[in-house]
Parts: C-alpha cells; sequence; structure tokens
C-alpha cells in the first residue's frame, strides 16, 4: 500500500489528506520558520523548496501499513501543516505534527489530531500510539492531552534537526 491509499478524513473546519507536490511551495514557506523547525525532531532550518519537494517524493512511497502522513488542509486557507504516524518503539506508532505559525492557537491541531486518532483505532486497526513533546513545547502536550493522550511520567532526550541538540522530550500514550 503506497501512501497515495490514505483516506480523506474531514472535520468541521479541516480536510486530512495524502501529501501532494503541489504542497512543496507552502510547506517550504511554513516549515521554513525556525519556531516551527525548533519544535520539531525532524525539520531542518533553514527549510527550502528543494527540501519540501524530496520530503513530499518520499512520503508518496510510504507504505499505509507502517507509515501515514496527512497534510492538514484549512477551510479556505488550504495547506497549513502536517501530522504523521511513523515506526516507533515497542512495535507502536509514534505520532508526530507541525502546523505553520500563522494558524497556532486556533485549536487545528487538536482537531485535527481526534480526527487522526479516530482513524487511527479504527480503520487502521492501532491500539497503542505513543508521543512525545520538548519539554518548552507545553502547547503541544496540551493539544494531546485533549487528544486522548496520557503522560507516561518519562521524559526522554530527543534530538531536533533544527536545535542542533537533544531537548527533553515528555512521552505519551494513547491507547484505543
Amino acid at each position: 500500500m503506497v501512501q497515495s491509499s490514505l483516506p480523506s478524513l474531514a472535520t468541521p473546519r479541516l480536510t486530512l489528506r495524502a501529501p501532494r507536490l503541489q504542497d512543496a511551495s507552502r510547506l517550504a514557506d511554513l516549515a521554513n520558520d525556525p519556531g516551527v523547525a525548533r519544535m520539531t525532531t525532524g525539520i531542518p532550518h533553514p527549510y527550502a523548496a528543494d527540501d519540501a519537494e524530496a520530503f513530499l517524493e518520499h512520503m508518496a512511497r510510504l507504505d499505509t501499513a507502517r507509515d501515514a502522513v496527512f497534510a492538514i488542509e484549512a477551510n479556505g486557507a488550504g495547506f497549513i501543516g502536517l501530522l504523521g504516524f511513523q515506526p516507533g518503539e515497542w512495535g507502536a506508532p509514534e505520532a508526530g505534527y507541525w502546523l505553520g505559525r500563522p494558524f497556532w492557537g486556533r485549536g487545528y491541531m487538536t482537531e485535527a489530531l481526534r480526527a487522526a486518532m479516530s482513524w487511527a483505532g479504527g480503520a487502521w486497526g492501532k491500539r497503542f500510539v505513543r508521543a512525545g513533546h520538548f519539554a518548552d513545547n507545553p502547547a503541544s502536550g496540551s493539544v494531546l492531552i485533549k487528544a486522548g493522550f496520557l503522560y507516561t511520567g518519562d521524559v526522554l532526550p530527543r534530538f531536533s534537526v533544527a536545535r542542533g541538540e537533544a531537548a527533553p522530550t515528555r512521552m505519551l500514550v494513547w491507547l484505543a
């Protein structure tokens, strides 16, 4: 199964869908914000159009039995960020996400993550999902809690490409 076989998930304000190469320009613009990149493990800064195109080409080849990445579109605003699952420790997928700065603080990520978790626990058949947020990003922790995740008590060092170093990461779990 390839990434393009992902379903489209609709919420009152959002559509979650497979990323497309046409998202590259907007992806590069939004991800090339040091405040966005620093709160992720894998986004470098600076982030160029070539980085976005390479990322999207890789996403098109994912096996959705193991990985799933959704582009997040807001009604009237188009592409605003990404939400995905990748294989993690203990055989459970790990959720990760980011939004462009203009879309912070509007409840979009909570809405997107709730839809994605409903899909993950239903059609995708996952019963256990992990996630983490950098300790200096409590807003992300609030998103995870609102989507049904619980803190495990573990704080692990996770490397951030944009930071160039590991940062303390508070770990959470979601159970279907």
